[in-house]
Protein backbone atom coordinates (compact mmCIF):
# COMPACT_ATOMS: atom_id res chain seq x y z
CA UNK A 1 0.00 0.00 0.00
CA UNK A 2 1.55 3.28 -0.94
CA UNK A 3 1.63 5.70 2.04
CA UNK A 4 4.12 8.38 1.97
CA UNK A 5 3.19 9.37 5.67
CA UNK A 6 4.09 5.99 6.51
CA UNK A 7 7.60 5.50 4.77
CA UNK A 8 8.26 8.94 5.92
CA UNK A 9 7.87 7.81 9.56
CA UNK A 10 9.81 4.31 8.88
CA UNK A 11 12.96 6.09 7.70
CA UNK A 12 12.89 8.90 10.76
CA UNK A 13 16.31 8.40 13.29
CA UNK A 14 13.73 8.30 15.84
CA UNK A 15 11.76 5.26 17.02
CA UNK A 16 8.53 5.28 14.97
CA UNK A 17 7.49 2.43 17.68
CA UNK A 18 8.34 4.34 21.11
CA UNK A 19 5.08 2.20 22.70
CA UNK A 20 7.07 -0.99 22.47
CA UNK A 21 10.08 -0.93 24.98
CA UNK A 22 13.07 -3.10 23.57
CA UNK A 23 12.48 -5.69 21.15
CA UNK A 24 14.74 -3.84 18.84
CA UNK A 25 15.13 -6.48 15.86
CA UNK A 26 11.55 -6.88 15.82
CA UNK A 27 10.53 -3.80 15.45
CA UNK A 28 13.39 -3.52 12.05
CA UNK A 29 11.65 -6.53 11.04
CA UNK A 30 8.53 -5.14 11.27
CA UNK A 31 9.74 -1.88 9.70
CA UNK A 32 11.78 -3.91 6.32
CA UNK A 33 8.67 -5.40 5.98
CA UNK A 34 6.37 -2.71 6.01
CA UNK A 35 8.92 -0.40 3.43
CA UNK A 36 8.74 -3.79 1.32
CA UNK A 37 4.54 -3.47 1.08
CA UNK A 38 4.74 -6.32 3.07
CA UNK A 39 1.65 -8.38 5.11
CA UNK A 40 2.79 -9.80 7.88
CA UNK A 41 1.98 -12.28 10.71
CA UNK A 42 3.03 -11.11 14.08
CA UNK A 43 3.70 -14.32 15.92
CA UNK A 44 4.28 -15.49 19.52
CA UNK A 45 2.21 -16.00 22.87
CA UNK A 46 -0.27 -13.92 24.22
CA UNK A 47 0.67 -10.90 26.34
CA UNK A 48 3.86 -9.64 24.89
CA UNK A 49 2.71 -6.65 22.99
CA UNK A 50 1.43 -7.61 19.67
CA UNK A 51 -1.69 -5.87 19.71
CA UNK A 52 0.28 -2.83 21.20
CA UNK A 53 2.32 -3.27 18.01
CA UNK A 54 -0.34 -3.38 15.55
CA UNK A 55 -1.93 -0.05 16.75
CA UNK A 56 1.34 1.83 17.05
CA UNK A 57 1.82 1.00 12.96
CA UNK A 58 -1.64 2.59 12.94
CA UNK A 59 -0.60 5.78 14.06
CA UNK A 60 2.15 6.17 11.86
CA UNK A 61 -0.52 5.80 8.93
CA UNK A 62 -2.60 8.94 10.58
CA UNK A 63 -5.91 9.93 12.30
CA UNK A 64 -7.50 9.47 8.44
CA UNK A 65 -7.02 6.16 7.82
CA UNK A 66 -8.68 3.37 9.17
CA UNK A 67 -7.84 0.47 11.95
CA UNK A 68 -10.22 -2.74 11.75
CA UNK A 69 -9.80 -5.36 14.13
CA UNK A 70 -11.36 -8.37 13.69
CA UNK A 71 -11.12 -11.34 16.31
CA UNK A 72 -10.31 -15.15 15.03
CA UNK A 73 -12.49 -17.30 16.31
CA UNK A 74 -14.43 -20.82 15.10
CA UNK A 75 -17.93 -18.89 14.18
CA UNK A 76 -16.05 -16.28 12.36
CA UNK A 77 -17.79 -16.25 8.55
CA UNK A 78 -16.94 -14.78 4.99
CA UNK A 79 -19.65 -12.61 5.17
CA UNK A 80 -17.98 -10.99 8.37
CA UNK A 81 -14.90 -10.42 6.39
CA UNK A 82 -16.04 -9.62 2.80
CA UNK A 83 -19.67 -8.39 3.33
CA UNK A 84 -23.42 -9.47 2.47
CA UNK A 85 -26.68 -8.61 0.77
CA UNK A 86 -29.18 -6.87 3.00
CA UNK A 87 -32.83 -8.52 2.98
CA UNK A 88 -34.10 -5.02 3.65
CA UNK A 89 -32.23 -3.26 0.93
CA UNK A 90 -32.59 -6.03 -1.48
CA UNK A 91 -35.81 -6.06 -1.77
CA UNK A 92 -35.79 -2.20 -2.39
CA UNK A 93 -33.03 -2.14 -4.67
CA UNK A 94 -33.18 -5.62 -5.79
CA UNK A 95 -31.12 -8.58 -4.89
CA UNK A 96 -28.28 -7.73 -6.75
CA UNK A 97 -27.99 -4.10 -6.64
CA UNK A 98 -24.62 -2.26 -5.29
CA UNK A 99 -27.20 -0.93 -2.78
CA UNK A 100 -28.63 -3.93 -0.92
CA UNK A 101 -24.47 -4.74 -0.49
CA UNK A 102 -23.51 -4.28 3.28
CA UNK A 103 -19.45 -3.99 3.46
CA UNK A 104 -17.72 -6.61 5.52
CA UNK A 105 -14.35 -5.53 7.53
CA UNK A 106 -12.25 -6.10 4.89
CA UNK A 107 -13.30 -3.12 3.05
CA UNK A 108 -14.09 -1.04 5.73
CA UNK A 109 -9.88 -1.19 6.12
CA UNK A 110 -9.43 -0.04 2.85
CA UNK A 111 -6.07 2.50 2.94
CA UNK A 112 -5.71 1.50 6.31
CA UNK A 113 -4.66 -1.44 8.69
CA UNK A 114 -6.68 -4.96 8.95
CA UNK A 115 -5.66 -6.31 12.09
CA UNK A 116 -6.53 -9.39 12.40
CA UNK A 117 -6.26 -11.05 15.67
CA UNK A 118 -5.06 -14.90 15.95
CA UNK A 119 -5.96 -15.47 12.57
CA UNK A 120 -5.29 -19.04 13.12
CA UNK A 121 -8.53 -19.38 15.24
CA UNK A 122 -10.71 -19.05 12.38
CA UNK A 123 -12.04 -21.89 10.46
CA UNK A 124 -10.11 -22.64 6.68
CA UNK A 125 -13.39 -21.21 4.27
CA UNK A 126 -12.72 -17.50 6.17
CA UNK A 127 -8.82 -18.29 5.77
CA UNK A 128 -9.29 -19.27 1.66
CA UNK A 129 -11.74 -16.01 1.66
CA UNK A 130 -8.49 -13.56 2.40
CA UNK A 131 -6.52 -15.01 -0.55
CA UNK A 132 -7.24 -13.42 -3.49
CA UNK A 133 -7.45 -10.10 -1.51
CA UNK A 134 -4.02 -10.06 -0.52
CA UNK A 135 -2.62 -11.35 -3.60
CA UNK A 136 -4.78 -9.50 -6.04
CA UNK A 137 -5.85 -6.86 -3.90
CA UNK A 138 -8.98 -7.20 -5.31
CA UNK A 139 -12.41 -9.39 -3.56
CA UNK A 140 -15.34 -10.94 -5.65
CA UNK A 141 -18.57 -11.18 -3.67
CA UNK A 142 -20.93 -13.71 -3.96
CA UNK A 143 -23.01 -13.76 -6.64
CA UNK A 144 -21.67 -10.34 -8.09
CA UNK A 145 -20.00 -10.73 -11.27
CA UNK A 146 -17.61 -7.98 -10.60
CA UNK A 147 -14.66 -7.22 -8.32
CA UNK A 148 -14.13 -4.97 -6.26
CA UNK A 149 -10.79 -2.76 -5.70
CA UNK A 150 -9.36 -3.26 -2.17
CA UNK A 151 -5.87 -1.93 -0.27
CA UNK A 152 -4.46 -2.21 3.01
CA UNK A 153 -1.98 -3.41 5.23
CA UNK A 154 -2.92 -6.58 6.54
CA UNK A 155 -1.06 -7.42 10.53
CA UNK A 156 -2.34 -10.82 11.92
CA UNK A 157 -0.86 -12.60 14.92
CA UNK A 158 -1.18 -16.14 16.05
CA UNK A 159 0.10 -17.82 18.99
CA UNK A 160 1.70 -21.18 17.68
CA UNK A 161 1.26 -22.64 20.91
CA UNK A 162 -2.21 -23.05 20.69
CA UNK A 163 -3.13 -26.22 20.24
CA UNK A 164 -7.53 -25.58 19.95
CA UNK A 165 -6.58 -23.54 16.89
CA UNK A 166 -7.19 -24.21 13.06
CA UNK A 167 -3.59 -25.03 10.67
CA UNK A 168 -3.01 -22.20 8.68
CA UNK A 169 -2.49 -23.45 5.13
CA UNK A 170 0.71 -23.04 3.13
CA UNK A 171 -0.56 -21.29 0.62
CA UNK A 172 -2.20 -18.33 3.10
CA UNK A 173 1.40 -18.65 4.95
CA UNK A 174 3.26 -17.71 1.63
CA UNK A 175 0.95 -14.50 1.23
CA UNK A 176 3.25 -12.95 4.64
CA UNK A 177 5.90 -12.51 6.04
CA UNK A 178 6.50 -13.54 9.63
CA UNK A 179 7.92 -11.73 12.92
CA UNK A 180 8.66 -13.40 15.51
CA UNK A 181 8.12 -11.57 19.10
CA UNK A 182 9.80 -12.82 22.16
CA UNK A 183 9.88 -11.77 26.03
CA UNK A 184 10.71 -8.79 27.06
CA UNK A 185 14.85 -9.20 26.73
CA UNK A 186 15.86 -8.65 30.39
CA UNK A 187 14.62 -7.69 33.60
CA UNK A 188 15.19 -4.01 33.31
CA UNK A 189 12.69 -3.70 30.57
CA UNK A 190 10.14 -5.84 31.90
CA UNK A 191 10.58 -3.65 35.18
CA UNK A 192 9.86 -0.23 32.99
CA UNK A 193 6.78 -2.06 30.95
CA UNK A 194 5.09 -2.75 34.08
CA UNK A 195 5.95 0.77 35.73
CA UNK A 196 4.66 2.92 32.56
CA UNK A 197 1.66 0.42 31.75
CA UNK A 198 0.42 -0.91 35.50
CA UNK A 199 -2.11 0.89 37.87
CA UNK A 200 -0.58 3.06 40.49
CA UNK A 201 -2.18 3.49 43.76
CA UNK A 202 -1.87 6.91 45.03
CA UNK A 203 0.51 7.33 48.52
CA UNK A 204 1.62 3.75 48.54
CA UNK A 205 5.38 2.50 48.17
CA UNK A 206 6.07 -0.29 46.41
CA UNK A 207 10.47 -0.61 46.43
CA UNK A 208 12.53 -1.52 44.03
CA UNK A 209 13.80 -4.54 45.63
CA UNK A 210 10.49 -6.22 46.17
CA UNK A 211 9.39 -5.23 42.75
CA UNK A 212 13.08 -6.65 41.22
CA UNK A 213 11.80 -9.66 43.35
CA UNK A 214 8.19 -10.36 41.93
CA UNK A 215 9.16 -9.96 37.88
CA UNK A 216 12.43 -11.73 38.84
CA UNK A 217 9.93 -14.73 39.83
CA UNK A 218 7.90 -14.73 36.78
CA UNK A 219 10.86 -14.37 34.57
CA UNK A 220 11.87 -17.22 36.66
CA UNK A 221 8.77 -19.61 35.70
CA UNK A 222 9.27 -18.95 32.14
CA UNK A 223 12.61 -20.66 32.50
CA UNK A 224 11.20 -23.88 34.13
CA UNK A 225 11.67 -27.12 32.45
CA UNK A 226 8.53 -28.02 34.10
CA UNK A 227 6.01 -25.68 32.78
CA UNK A 228 4.40 -25.34 28.73
CA UNK A 229 2.82 -22.43 28.98
CA UNK A 230 4.66 -19.68 29.86
CA UNK A 231 2.91 -16.46 32.14
CA UNK A 232 3.26 -13.16 30.21
CA UNK A 233 4.26 -9.50 31.12
CA UNK A 234 0.38 -9.84 31.90
CA UNK A 235 1.47 -12.04 34.66
CA UNK A 236 3.98 -9.24 36.00
CA UNK A 237 1.34 -6.61 35.40
CA UNK A 238 -1.10 -8.88 37.68
CA UNK A 239 1.20 -9.16 40.66
CA UNK A 240 2.31 -5.50 40.82
CA UNK A 241 -1.73 -4.25 40.68
CA UNK A 242 -2.80 -6.94 42.49
CA UNK A 243 0.13 -7.01 45.58
CA UNK A 244 -0.37 -3.09 45.61
CA UNK A 245 -4.47 -3.89 46.15
CA UNK A 246 -3.93 -6.22 48.80
CA UNK A 247 -1.65 -3.78 51.08
CA UNK A 248 -4.22 -1.06 50.78
CA UNK A 249 -6.97 -3.31 52.32
CA UNK A 250 -4.54 -4.06 54.54
CA UNK A 251 -4.42 -0.55 55.45
CA UNK A 252 -0.49 -0.30 54.61
CA UNK A 253 1.47 2.53 52.95
CA UNK A 254 3.67 0.32 51.76
CA UNK A 255 3.86 -3.11 49.87
CA UNK A 256 5.28 -5.54 51.23
CA UNK A 257 6.27 -9.56 50.25
CA UNK A 258 3.11 -11.40 51.77
CA UNK A 259 0.90 -9.04 49.74
CA UNK A 260 2.76 -10.60 46.64
CA UNK A 261 2.66 -13.89 48.28
CA UNK A 262 -1.16 -13.64 48.70
CA UNK A 263 -1.87 -12.98 45.14
CA UNK A 264 0.57 -15.43 42.89
CA UNK A 265 -1.91 -17.88 42.95
CA UNK A 266 -4.73 -16.12 41.63
CA UNK A 267 -2.86 -14.38 39.04
CA UNK A 268 -0.57 -17.67 37.82
CA UNK A 269 -1.92 -20.57 38.51
CA UNK A 270 -4.15 -20.38 35.54
CA UNK A 271 -1.58 -18.42 33.32
CA UNK A 272 0.47 -21.86 33.00
CA UNK A 273 0.07 -25.57 31.85
CA UNK A 274 2.35 -28.19 32.92
CA UNK A 275 3.97 -30.72 31.29
CA UNK A 276 2.22 -33.64 31.74
CA UNK A 277 5.09 -35.41 33.73
CA UNK A 278 3.93 -32.78 36.42
CA UNK A 279 0.35 -32.13 35.71
CA UNK A 280 -0.43 -35.10 37.72
CA UNK A 281 1.32 -34.86 40.49
CA UNK A 282 0.20 -31.19 41.13
CA UNK A 283 -2.43 -28.57 40.43
CA UNK A 284 -0.88 -25.65 38.78
CA UNK A 285 -2.23 -23.60 42.01
CA UNK A 286 0.22 -26.05 44.09
CA UNK A 287 2.74 -25.61 42.16
CA UNK A 288 3.16 -22.16 42.00
CA UNK A 289 2.67 -21.76 45.38
CA UNK A 290 5.39 -24.72 45.96
CA UNK A 291 7.70 -22.49 43.69
CA UNK A 292 6.99 -19.41 45.35
CA UNK A 293 8.04 -20.96 48.93
CA UNK A 294 11.00 -22.46 47.77
CA UNK A 295 12.88 -19.74 45.43
CA UNK A 296 11.40 -16.84 46.71
CA UNK A 297 10.12 -17.24 51.04
CA UNK A 298 13.22 -19.98 51.51
CA UNK A 299 16.01 -18.41 49.15
CA UNK A 300 18.82 -17.60 51.07
CA UNK A 301 19.95 -15.51 47.91
CA UNK A 302 16.88 -13.16 49.38
CA UNK A 303 18.15 -13.47 52.91
CA UNK A 304 20.17 -10.58 52.94
CA UNK A 305 17.32 -8.55 50.97
CA UNK A 306 14.38 -9.75 53.43
CA UNK A 307 14.59 -6.64 55.57
CA UNK A 308 13.52 -4.94 52.68
CA UNK A 309 10.68 -7.04 51.33
CA UNK A 310 9.00 -7.87 54.52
Amino acid sequence: MENSELQKSLLEDQDPFKEILGQEAIKKSVKSALLADRHIILVGPPGIGKTTLAKNISHLLGSKSPFIRVQGSPDLTVEDLLGDIDPVKALKFGPLSLEAFTKGKVFKADKGILFFDELNRCPEKVQNALLQVLEEKKATIGSYDIDFDIDFIFIGTMNPEDSSTEKLSDVLLDRFDLVYVAYPENIGIEKKIVLEKGKKFDNLEFKDTLLQTTISFVRMLREDKNIEKKPSVRASLGLYERAQSNAVIAKRTAVKLEDVKEAVVSVLSHRIRLKPSVKYLQSPAEYIKHQFEKNILDSEVLEEKKGDLL
